[in-house]
């Protein structure tokens, strides 16, 4: 017994020391290859890094070319400072404003009378008992018919508050959204729709009748606007002017969903998102930066002179 004891104690140590062999002494194994493939959308990691002595000089201005319409030939250049037009997109600034906007321009005038005010006998219907019906009180109660109403709406103002630095930032937010993605159209002064002379002839005569003036200046714009890539299929377009233009303004509110007009004074956040691009003119976009940027005027004032914000155009081609 004692000598099968000594030869398993054996036989346990031989395998003991087999196991615990190093990776060095174990025979290799043959491993398929696996060639190295790399992701079909990696892109090459361009090198940001730059030496201490190196300076770093971000663009402060963009340029900005001024067109003619509809002809839409460039007639000049300016050079518009980064923190107007070059502003990098902030949905949170743009949420915010257009939500400020929406609610102040709900009219909260939703009304219902309650128990108490609609018109009637206040008189207790019924018998409070004996009658075997249910318990009912005047005839304003909000469980019959014609009665009041509970907890039912009363005349409120809807509107929110909102800084006003960030209602400015905002605007200027989606004017770079709109100058980055190449829908930021700046025209000349007097932005208006010419017609042709030969119809605006037949017109003043009264010839053609309202119905046909309107068919013609209905297809003129359609084709001009559908000919620049600007019409309905394309996204529609809205025109911005200092003021009220006649021909412009009612030919497109002929043309129908082709593009729309609006007046400087009109024009909110919403509006400079959502059609497909923003046609204005150059007057109007100045006015409109000057009006909203209250987070760049500073109020320090130095020499009696008070530090203003970034300049707002500076021709460079005239």
């Amino acid at each position: 017994m004692a000598g099968k004891g000594v030869k398993s104690l054996g036989e346990a140590m031989r395998a003991l020391s087999l196991s615990t062999q190093s990776c060095k002494a174990a025979p290799a194994l043959s491993l398929p290859s696996v060639s190295k493939r790399s992701m079909a959308t990696a892109a090459p990691v361009p090198d940001i890094t730059r030496s201490a002595t190196e300076s770093w000089n971000p663009i402060t201005t963009v340029p900005l070319t001024i067109y003619s319409f509809p002809s839409l030939e460039p007639r000049s250049l300016e050079c518009w400072s980064t923190k107007h037009l070059h502003l990098p997109l902030r949905r949170d600034i743009l949420h915010l404003a257009v939500v400020f906007e929406g609610d102040a321009t709900r009219q909260g005038t939703a009304s219902s009378k309650t128990r108490y005010e609609v018109a009637g006998s206040h008189r207790k219907m019924g018998p409070q008992k004996g009658s075997g019906k249910a318990r009912r009180g005047t005839r304003q109660s909000p469980l019959l018919r014609g009665g009041g109403k509970t907890f039912g709406p009363k005349p409120r103002d809807f509107s929110t508050r909102l800084n006003r630095k960030v209602y400015d930032l905002a605007w200027r937010t989606a004017l770079s959204w709109r100058y980055r993605r190449g829908e930021l159209i700046v025209t000349e002064d007097g932005l208006d729709l010419p017609l042709p002379d030969d119809f605006l002839q037949l017109a003043e005569t009264g010839v053609l009748g309202q119905e046909l003036e309107d068919g013609f200046v209905k297809r003129y714009v359609t084709q001009i606007l559908r000919g620049l890539e600007w019409g309905r299929e394309d996204g529609r377009t809205t025109f911005v002017t200092g003021d009220k233009r006649a021909n412009l303004f009612t030919s497109l509110e002929v043309a129908g969903a082709e593009a729309r007009a609006l007046e400087l004074s009109d024009v909110d956040v919403k509006d400079l998102l959502e059609t497909g691009r923003i046609v204005i003119e150059r007057s109007a976009l100045r006015e409109m930066i000057e009006q909203h940027q209250s987070d760049l005027v500073s109020r320090v004032v130095v020499n009696g002179i008070p530090i203003s914000g970034p300049p707002l155009g500076q021709a460079v081609v005239a």
